[in-house]
């Protein structure tokens, strides 16, 4: 980054060439580990720890396709198929644990009307008795 002709910051040290190989940028990060003290990783290594990262952090088929378009893939199965492997250890827990029962996990919704709804308890509101008016006016509106 540097101060322009045009007094503003325009990106130096970059050309839009492409490179034909991945020799460039396995030299930037040889280079890089080298200067920091540590031990080479290829830049593929930190593409397979962002897959791991997403299967840890996506909860959803949506999230988990979001994440796969941020590296560049257009389908999510290039993802799963090129990184999808399950650790041998992590495989069995995953197995073991679809044996086990599955409990609803309540959803956010779920947590706020219960919340709101045990603070009206605490107050003193009689909840049931609001509701059975409430559900008594509705039926006669329709009735009308």
């Amino acid at each position: 980054m540097s101060l322009g002709a045009t007094r503003q910051f325009e990106a130096t040290g970059l050309t839009r060439k492409h490179w034909s190989s991945a020799t460039p940028i396995r030299t930037i990060f040889r280079e890089a580990f080298a200067n920091a003290g540590l031990p080479y990783f290829n830049p593929h290594s930190f593409r397979n720890t962002l897959v791991q990262l997403g299967q840890d952090i996506c909860k959803t088929p949506e999230q988990f396709k979001a994440w796969s378009q941020n590296l560049g893939h257009e389908k999510v199965l290039t993802t799963f198929i090129s990184y999808g492997e399950v650790a041998c250890q992590r495989q069995g827990e995953i197995i073991r644990d679809l044996a086990m029962p599955q409990r609803a996990v309540p959803t956010d919704a779920d947590e706020i009307a219960e919340a709101v709804y045990k603070k009206l308890r605490l107050s003193g509101m009689d909840v049931k008795e609001r509701s059975k008016k409430r559900a008594w006016k509705r039926k006669l509106k329709f009735a009308a």
